[in-house]
């Protein structure tokens, strides 16, 4: 079965490419008023297997001249600590108090709007327009950052430039279970990059559309 779980990942991930360089894609086409929002899920045991595959991405996507920002949102959380001279008293907290009681001190300097608004300012010091922004790292992240509310929150920065979440975890297409075992219910709408179904991801979100 994880031999089977993994080719089904492997063919899902072999689209990605395709899927962002997909004109209806990098101009919202076909979303009616929804936010540009796309999420890949994936097995959270397979994160190491996603890492390389998005490295190889990323570089063909370069190669074929997109101008896009790839964010690594655990990067992000040292950025902002370290930006704020908090990221040395941080690890010295975590090794007096512990991860959990870090983990409330944290809530306020890392809040998601925040997060969002570090995110955003940095992806204004790109000087042309984006095609799209890529997010990765959630899983370290988590539960400093948890991928409904950071979304929410970059809802109102990131206009009509397409985002798409890798996501350690199962998204329904309504709700999103971090690692695909703590029951949440963690509403948020968004769309699948590449469904479980592959090549049929365009027509199902077109479908998903004219029903609602």
């Amino acid at each position: 079965m994880t031999e089977q779980n993994n080719k089904a990942l492997q063919a899902r991930l072999d689209l990605v490419l395709e899927r962002i360089e997909n004109p209806k894609f990098l101009k919202n086409d076909g979303l009616g008023n929804e936010v540009g929002f796309w999420i890949f899920d994936y097995p959270a045991q397979y994160e190491l297997t996603v890492r390389e595959n998005l490295e190889q991405i990323s570089s063909k996507l370069k190669k074929h001249e997109h101008n896009f920002e790839h964010i690594n949102i655990f990067q992000t959380l040292i950025d902002m600590l370290d930006s704020r001279k908090l990221l040395d008293r941080t690890f010295k907290r975590e090794k007096e108090i512990g991860t959990d009681a870090l983990r409330k001190t944290l809530a306020g300097p890392l809040s998601q709007d925040k997060v969002a608004k570090f995110i955003a300012d940095t992806l204004l010091n790109n000087q042309q327009p984006l095609d799209f922004v890529i997010l990765s790292g959630l899983g370290n992240a988590w539960p400093l950052v948890r991928g409904h509310e950071l979304l929410s929150a970059l809802q109102d920065v990131m206009g009509a430039t397409p985002l798409i979440l890798f996501y350690p975890g199962e998204y329904s297409g309504q709700d999103l279970h971090p690692f695909g075992m703590i029951e949440s219910k963690n509403y948020y709408r968004a769309f699948k990059l590449v469904p479980e179904d592959g090549r049929t991801a365009l027509a199902s979100n077109e479908r998903n559309q004219k029903a609602s």
